[in-house]
């Protein structure tokens, strides 16, 4: 029988960590004992693992479904989305999201959803080769399965929320989405971060159809807001948990400045997105699904060099070239 190890945060809080199919192993979703129930934060990938997991959870937690009140998602992606629709289904509770994400969920995952193609269609326009766009959009079209069934959703507007019988600040902070929420409790000094900082690897910031054209520069302001705060414990929902969270801000920027000033020195020659994705990140096998996000992130760190001024996008036979 399984058995989930987890691990508790305050009196009413437990960090959850919940499988999904990847090299990080798994998401840390967040389950609170409420006055009324129980709410939950973040459900995971839908795959058989994830499910067996939350069936352990309501076990030994000795939940019953009916008694979760609320389901919070931090964000769109499918390891933290994936699952809210049989978890919706479980128990009856509103799907909370934020209003970005609402229209994001419904572009990417929704019955109408043509993301798979568009973001083919970008990447072809970038320098990437037909073949590996070709599997690209077929690795994409496979992930909408692990997004079903699509929940509804209730748009978060509220800048409080219960959590674990105590109240949490609603904090913005896009850069990895576009509606990307964190949570911030200001008497115990904990912020619920998602996947905003991470304790050892940086999150994926990535140009994508439908979403902000310069996430990088978002994504900085963002991390200046939540340096602003006082935060002694900072729970991710990959890794470790975060203690020394403003060092932690300062090494994520250090990388970002050293990724740009090597992107910036690859453009002189004037190159594709794809040519210096293939430069920074093509050194090891890539499956099409990293190689997605190698794409992504390098448009995301060239826009931002073309938004400050140090690096020119031009258009060469149907192609973007960029050149500083």
């Amino acid at each position: 029988m399984t058995q989930i190890e987890m691990e508790r945060i305050g009196d009413e809080m437990y960090r959850v960590p919940i499988p999904v199919p990847f090299p990080m192993k798994h998401v840390y979703c967040y389950v609170c004992r409420e006055t009324d129930g129980w709410s939950i934060v973040d459900v995971g990938f839908r795959y058989p693992e994830a499910i067996r997991a939350w069936e352990a959870v309501f076990r030994q937690l000795g939940i019953k479904p009916r008694h979760v009140r609320a389901i919070y998602i931090t964000h769109f992606h499918p390891d933290h989305f994936g699952l809210a629709g049989w978890m919706q289904q479980q128990t009856e509770a509103p799907v909370w999201i934020s209003e970005p994400d609402y229209a994001m969920a419904e572009r990417v995952w929704g019955e109408e959803s043509r993301q798979a193609s568009e973001v083919a269609a970008l990447f072809r326009r970038h320098g990437v080769p037909k073949d590996l766009v070709a599997d690209i959009e077929e690795s994409m079209e496979k992930l909408s399965l692990r997004v079903s069934p699509f929940p509804v959703l209730t748009v978060l507007a509220d800048d409080e929320i219960v959590l674990g019988q105590r109240q949490w600040t609603v904090i913005p902070v896009p850069g990895h989405s576009d509606g990307l929420i964190s949570f911030y409790q200001p008497e115990s000094r904990q912020l619920l971060v998602s996947d905003h900082v991470l304790d050892r690897i940086t999150p994926n910031i990535g140009v994508w159809p439908g979403a902000h054209p310069n996430p990088l520069q978002q994504y900085f302001a963002s991390l200046r807001n939540v340096e602003a705060l006082h935060v002694e414990v900072a729970l991710p929902a990959h890794g470790a948990v975060i203690r020394q969270f403003r060092e932690r801000i300062r090494d994520i920027f250090r990388h970002h400045e050293h990724r740009l000033k090597k992107m910036k020195a690859l453009t002189e020659k004037g190159r594709t997105a794809y040519d210096i994705a293939d430069l920074v990140f093509g050194h090891k096998p890539l499956t099409a699904h990293q190689w997605r996000f190698a794409v992504a992130e390098t448009l995301a760190h060239l826009e931002y060099l073309v938004s400050i001024g140090q690096v020119q996008k031009d258009e060469r036979n149907g192609v973007f070239v960029y050149e500083s």
